[in-house]
């Protein structure tokens, strides 16, 4: 496992992390970028988030049945994990939660529903943890459908009050790394 995540965090670093000034989803300012997607877009970072997070799903979180997560940034997470937990003999279900309810049609927030029943156990993914309103929101939303949510997995932790947001709401968070790692 130590090779990639050592591996992962080379993509992290020369995909997803940028030295610029920037305002976050949250509305703060910064002078450093990570996009995410960048790296869980790519063939191998898809494939190594997908190891590593069905690696801590397996020892933190054996009782999920699905994942999921906020629309954009969750997507190709939910997917790697999905398939790489396949092959792993994990048979995780994934849901999208929207950023708001579906316009038409049923109105959903969240996507993917058949499948669960009330009560089942799930996590959310998160590619980047800033304040953790993002994931918080997930966790709301997937507790509305009807899933508990036993915790929260993170790509990167911008150090930003986000473990302490999400923890005070009764969750525990596991990033795979911080922005320490990244050399912030």
């Amino acid at each position: 496992m130590a090779d990639k995540r050592v591996r992962l965090l080379e993509l992290l670093k020369s995909l997803s992390y940028e030295k610029r000034e920037v305002t976050l989803t949250s509305g703060r300012k910064s002078n450093y970028y990570i996009d995410g997607k960048q790296t869980t877009l790519d063939p191998e970072g898809a494939y190594l988030v997908g190891e590593l997070f069905t690696d801590i799903i397996g020892s933190q979180f054996s009782a999920a049945k699905g994942i999921g997560g906020i629309t954009m940034g969750a997507d190709p997470i939910i997917s790697a994990v999905m398939v790489v937990g396949y092959t792993k003999g994990l048979r995780l279900k994934g849901f999208i939660v929207r950023k708001e309810p579906k316009g038409h049609g049923t109105g959903a927030w969240v996507e993917g529903m058949k499948g669960f029943k009330a009560g089942n156990e799930v996590v959310i993914v998160e590619d980047v943890v800033t304040t953790g309103h993002s994931a918080i929101t997930a966790a709301e939303k997937a507790r509305d459908a009807g899933l508990k949510v036993l915790g929260i997995i993170a790509i990167v932790d911008r150090l930003e009050g986000g473990r302490e947001h999400i923890e005070s709401k009764g969750y525990r968070l596991f990033s795979l790394f911080t922005k320490a790692d990244l050399g912030e």
